[in-house]
């Protein structure tokens, strides 16, 4: 590739820094021109004011044949892509650096609900995590994280994403399914609530994994080891996208390695010794009565 260098843009999320290096014939201002999602993502993302990172991250080439590759360092955009598909690298790229600093995006929620600091695991099925944080909110918890919560090595949530639902999404990231998320609120609540927000750290104390479905009757399971630790790998692995398309005929490259995948085993047993309780229920009213029991028992 012999095209000009138009921009060097440094992205950093907890202090984790990122380089992109774009090249073609045409000028760019930024890389991105909105970072909603990678704060609804990675609950902060901000354009650095000065380059420290010595060598890309991202590269992309503007021109030529469209294609995206990884080398185990920098991942290789060529031709014509929207910004759906760069956002979701930037976010997987992101992660891999906070690894590196010991920082873990978990896809949860977090609340400080009766005395604890709860999280609300998305795990395997993601089913009813932002729903549970909606109903803890409206009886009194303090929300620490949306969509997205940033765990250090000691179980602390040391930032939280602040928006509950995407309500914006750009070309390459449309969902049919993930469409109306206010739906569900209009069912449950009629409006949306309204509920205090907290940017303090918060250790971990509990963690809940939901399962809101009308066809459930209400119970809850203390989970085992094994199951706490496989429910919380695949809120660490969402962030690497490994089951990603970025466009048709182009999937997400492989950027996890055997090391990196021990690595986070070797946290989550200790994260883990933590209480986890699945809960089944037909709404999140229901779901929080029943995660109240813990507390009464």
């Amino acid at each position: 590739m012999t095209s000009k260098l138009q921009l060097r843009e440094q992205f950093s999320a907890c202090g984790a820094p990122l380089r992109v290096d774009v090249y073609g014939d045409a000028p760019r201002e930024h890389v991105l021109d909105d970072l909603t999602f990678l704060n609804y993502r990675l609950a902060e993302v901000v354009i650095s004011p000065d380059i420290t990172v010595d060598t890309p991250d991202i590269v992309w080439h503007m021109d030529g044949e469209k294609g995206v590759s990884y080398d185990g360092h920098t991942m290789t955009f060529t031709g014509d892509w929207p910004a759906g598909p760069l956002q979701k690298a930037i976010v997987t790229m992101l992660t891999l650096r906070m690894e590196e600093i010991g920082l873990h995006p978990f896809h949860s929620a977090a609340v400080r609900y009766r005395g604890k600091n709860v999280l609300i695991l998305g795990g395997e099925s993601n089913h009813g995590k932002s729903m549970a944080l909606i109903e803890a909110g409206v009886r009194g918890g303090v929300q620490v994280a949306s969509e997205t919560s940033v765990i250090d090595e000691q179980g602390v949530v040391v930032k939280g994403s602040v928006e509950p639902f995407l309500v914006k999404r750009t070309e390459g990231t449309e969902r049919a399914d993930k469409a109306a998320p206010n739906k569900g609120v209009e069912k449950f609540w009629g409006t949306m609530p309204r509920w205090e927000i907290t940017d303090q750290p918060a250790e971990i104390d509990v963690v809940l994994v939901p399962a809101i479905d009308g066809n459930f009757d209400p119970s809850t399971t203390e989970l085992i080891p094994f199951e706490k630790q496989f429910q919380a790998l695949h809120s660490l692995q969402n962030y690497l996208l490994t089951n990603e398309l970025l466009a048709p005929g182009h999937p997400m490259p492989v950027v996890d390695t055997d090391e990196r995948r021990q690595a986070r085993a070797d946290f989550l047993q200790s994260f883990c010794t933590r209480p986890f309780f699945f809960i089944r229920a037909a709404t999140p009213q229901v779901l929080l009565d029943e995660f109240d029991k813990t507390y009464d028992a």
